[in-house]
């Protein structure tokens, strides 16, 4: 059997970013989870390290080691998100407040540690959040980008626009420099966009699986999909909300459920109107070389099979 993937899990939890975490943590067999790196992004930093913490407890993983990393975008003002998560980031439910401890390493320090001690290419990069500690750490320590296995990123959009803007998905928007330089790096990208989640629906029959399921991670997860719907229920008229961030850990668990193609992005910085975004080129008309292979069509039912059988383990 292969050994376990070694992934780090950057991320700003959010409701999403948390049951991104838990499918992680409820995936042994298949991922071996180093460490969280937290970055501040749906909401600031004391609030999205707390709640990964949480999410590890939640889990019975108090083991999980965490690493809090960029308080702040590399240039631009902070943008948060409460108006979709809540002044927490997890609210709709109630849990206990964290016991375990912050890592005394920056987060910065422990991705380059971890990716200067592994072998090259085993480590996977699965960010959840705005890019700012991969592209600190990329700064700092150049060395890196051709260690990293794949950085997987949920982030960006094409055909489906943005979501805080027009043309710019929130972790792209956050810290358009962090991003420009993640994929100006040459390490091997696989992006899940907004074209992407926006077919992964929290419905109220896929709510209502994982509320039967009848444990405390499931009441969790049920207590913050209902609430984190909300906001994009209104937004678009749609029956339930997307689930963004566990896009990522299906993707690792099984891509066949996805498909895409390897195409160039580059990420828009300059322009107020359209700051953020990803310019795709899908039709491969620039000329540009290809840096990413970017994720258009899910299998929707699969990914939530994959997501109820795994809580259900939990």
């Amino acid at each position: 059997m292969d050994k376990p993937r070694k992934i780090i899990i950057d991320t700003d939890p959010g409701q999403d970013d948390a049951a991104a975490i838990l499918l992680a943590l409820a995936s042994p067999g298949q991922l071996d989870v180093l460490g969280l790196t937290i970055v501040a992004g749906n909401v600031p930093l004391s609030y999205t390290s707390r709640n990964a913490r949480i999410v590890c407890e939640l889990a019975g993983r108090s083991d999980i080691a965490v690493y809090e990393g960029a308080l702040k975008p590399l240039e631009r003002p902070q943008v948060t998100a409460e108006h979709v998560h809540g002044t927490t980031g997890l609210d709709g439910a109630i849990l206990p407040e964290p016991t375990m401890p912050v890592q005394p390493l920056h987060a910065v320090d422990f991705l380059i540690d971890t990716l200067r001690r592994e072998e090259p290419g085993t480590v996977t990069v699965c960010t959840l959040g705005p890019l700012t500690n991969l592209a600190l750490a990329l700064q700092k320590a150049p060395d890196i980008a051709s260690r990293v296995q794949e950085l997987v990123m949920m982030g960006g959009g094409f055909f489906e626009g943005g979501n805080i803007t027009p043309a710019a998905e929130f972790n792209i928007y956050v810290d358009p420099q962090a991003a420009d330089i993640v994929f100006r790096s040459g390490m091997p990208i696989t992006m899940l966009p907004l074209d992407v989640t926006h077919q992964l629906l929290t419905t109220k029959a896929r709510v209502a699986r994982i509320a039967a399921l009848g444990s405390d991670v499931s009441r969790a997860v049920t207590g913050w999909l209902e609430f984190f719907e909300r906001f994009d229920e209104e937004k678009y008229g749609s029956d339930g909300g997307p689930l963004h961030d566990p896009s990522v850990i299906a993707y690792l668990l099984k891509p066949d459920l996805f498909s895409g193609r390897h195409c160039n992005v580059e990420i828009e910085t300059r322009s107020d109107l359209t700051v953020g975004m990803t310019v795709v080129d899908w039709w491969r008309v620039s000329g540009r070389k290809a840096n990413a292979t970017v994720l258009r069509h899910v299998d929707a039912d699969g990914f939530f099979d994959l997501l109820i059988d795994r809580l259900g383990r939990l």
